[in-house]
């Protein structure tokens, strides 16, 4: 199954660190946060991917390409110019980049995405939220409802202070109440086809029109996510994630690495939490 996802925007929200990279492309942990949407992606089976570029597109590209090169060993010929790849991470996943223009709106990306979800359903998601949800119930509840848009509506906690006054006098003060925050679009969606009939073109805006017109046809179904999300809009979000990842318990971080020694050097492998390697870690 195809898994779409948008990274053109111009991330403007948080331009400290998209000057000179588009925003999933700023790290966490000293990975692009992309990366960490896909390592989850991929710990629950998915590995096909399509992204969506746009603003600064070609920084996406060169990661890509370069991905098994820096977290490989190499052997260099300088006289013919052939790079010999061993050892290293090898990760069993296709990627393909899609250049959806600088200015197209969310809606556009998707349709300019059709031809490569071959006419099947499709995941799609932004490429600046984590979470731990577990993508193959979202899947499931999907399949079971036989609608055309599957949208995961998440809670997240209050950016400031919530408080309850009576008269003058403030009774209760919370700071983050999980639950007392109304249900928000999580950006995490399953699809079938029959999505892009509700998208005109490449100025249209994904969050408007095509969501507002499947809801009113009864073709757009709520997965309720009660556990962690975050999406990286700001310099505050960013060093949220940053501080959960340093921890050593960030909610989304589903797989677990180690270092294996191996006949040609170290190499990282990434892992299920039962210890069995994650699709596509091999040596």
């Amino acid at each position: 199954m195809k898994v779409a996802i948008l990274a053109g925007g111009l991330g403007t929200r948080i331009s400290e660190e998209t000057e000179s990279k588009p925003k999933p492309m700023v790290e966490i942990g000293g990975r692009p946060i992309l990366w960490h949407i896909m390592m989850n992606y991929a710990y629950h089976g998915f590995k096909d991917f399509a992204i969506a570029l746009g603003y600064k597109g070609e920084v996406i590209k060169k990661y890509m390409v370069d991905y098994c090169s820096l977290n490989s060993n190499l052997t260099v010929d300088l006289g013919t110019g052939n790079v010999d790849v061993h050892g290293g991470l090898r990760l069993d996943w296709k990627v393909d980049l899609v250049d959806t223009g600088l200015y197209t709106n969310t809606g556009g990306r998707i349709k300019r995405l059709a031809p490569y979800v071959n006419n099947e359903t499709f995941m799609l998601t932004w490429g600046d939220g984590v979470s731990d949800l577990n993508l193959r119930d979202l899947l499931d509840f999907h399949r079971s409802h036989g609608k055309l848009a599957t949208l995961t509506a998440v809670r997240p906690p209050a950016r400031f202070g919530h408080l309850e006054i009576e008269g003058d006098s403030i009774c209760e003060f919370s700071e983050k109440p999980q639950t007392k925050e109304g249900w928000i679009n999580g950006a995490f969606f399953v699809l079938e086809p029959g999505v892009f009939d509700y998208i005109e073109g490449d100025d249209t805006q994904w969050e408007k029109a095509p969501l507002e017109n499947l809801a009113k046809d009864g073709q757009l179904m709520a997965y309720r996510h009660n556990s962690f999300w975050q999406c990286m809009d700001t310099l505050r979000d960013k060093r949220l994630l940053e501080s959960l990842w340093m921890s050593g318990k960030a909610p989304w971080k589903l797989w677990e690495d180690d270092n294996a020694i191996v006949s040609d050097g170290t190499q990282r492998i990434y892992r299920h939490r039962d210890g069995t390697p994650i699709a596509g870690s091999r040596v």
